[in-house]
């Protein structure tokens, strides 16, 4: 595997993209406490060694959480990290979280796009000469599947800014599934649920912020989304016009790596890992996010549900993410990277 990250990063022509003495973002997601499927700290050290042979200077980051789990400030968050094995002497590199202490370390960036005029960007991202977005591609509850676009939107966007991308979405209780177990109100950053006279969960619109957090909490299943005004796509399209400003000012500087294996049904802020639904495929790399994207969703659904997961039963050449979400559309954030130009659903997929 070590050897074959060496190829493909020589192969995707990254070298090419690092100057000497670059600043390298490598742009991954350590994984919530409790979670198992994140990208094995071993990988990264491979990626942090080929970056320093081509003469750049990595250090590995995330933005903050906007919900309050074990990433939601610097502290915890890199304790997070390294207790799942993002160590220094594990990856060779050092931690740094890309909006600061509590997430307001940020740089406003114009976009001028139809939801987002600017966006709110980590200022380490902003600020280092190259990224490298590093992705554990599998399914999201909220957008159907998370891939190097979100990785880079969402993932890079500040406390602030993820809470602007959240803001069309809020929490529907379903009181039929509901225990009243109280976990959904421990995870909620503003307070915004109650239990109520009836033992049922109960959200304060005023009060909510979208974030999201009680929908992956709750072990029951009894939150789900309540999209406001029906806009089901706008959280797909703000990620992605986050994305463009991350982008910004990095121009033939940016390299995607996505894992495709431990593809889960939900991401990896959960603190807990769901049966993998796939066999593992293997590793993607490209320099255009759209491309990465599209090639993963479409290796994926080209192969046959795992015995025991949640595709159980779902031969290949089905839509795995639209049979895991069934009320999302995911595509939408692929269409939309292209209509304003990020990259192309079009791609040549050459093996090594």
């Amino acid at each position: 595997m070590f050897y074959k990250i060496g190829k493909l990063f020589k192969e995707a022509d990254f070298p090419e993209i690092i100057s000497m003495n670059d600043l390298v973002a490598i742009k991954l997601h350590f994984g919530e406490k409790g979670n198992t499927s994140y990208i094995r700290p071993q990988f990264i050290r491979k990626i942090v060694d080929e970056i320093k042979q081509s003469g750049g200077k990595p250090f590995i980051t995330d933005a903050n959480t906007m919900y309050f789990g074990s990433r939601s400030n610097a502290v915890d968050h890199l304790k997070t990290a390294i207790e799942n094995g993002f160590d220094y002497s594990v990856v060779n590199a050092p931690l740094i979280i890309a909006d600061g202490i509590t997430g307001k370390d940020f740089i406003s960036v114009p976009v001028g796009l139809k939801h987002c005029q600017e966006v709110k960007i980590g200022s380490a991202v902003m600020l280092a000469d190259v990224l490298i977005a590093v992705t554990h591609f599998k399914g999201h509850e909220a957008t159907g599947f998370g891939g190097a676009l979100k990785n880079i939107g969402m993932g890079c966007g500040s406390r602030a800014g993820k809470q602007v991308m959240h803001s069309d979405m809020l929490p529907e209780v379903n009181s039929e599934k509901c225990k009243a177990c109280g976990r959904c109100y421990d995870w909620c950053p503003t307070g915004a649920i109650t239990v109520g006279d009836n033992r049922i969960a109960i959200v304060n619109e005023e009060k909510c912020i979208g974030c999201g957090e009680c929908t992956i909490t709750c072990p029951f299943g009894a939150i789900g989304i309540n999209w406001i005004n029906n806009q089901v796509f706008g959280l797909q399209e703000k990620i992605v016009e986050y994305a463009a400003g991350v982008l910004k000012n990095k121009k033939k500087k940016t390299g995607y790596i996505t894992f495709l294996n431990n593809i889960t049904p939900d991401c990896d802020c959960f603190s807990f890992s769901d049966a993998p639904v796939i066999r593992d495929i293997g590793i993607l790399f490209s320099q255009d996010p759209v491309a990465i994207d599209q090639a993963c969703l479409d290796l994926v659904n080209r192969e046959v549900g795992l015995p025991g997961s949640k595709l159980e039963g779902y031969g290949a050449d089905s839509d795995k993410f639209s049979i895991l979400h069934p009320e999302i559309d995911s595509s939408r954030q692929l269409a939309y990277a292209e209509e304003i130009g990020l990259g192309t659903r079009n791609y040549q997929l050459v093996t090594i």
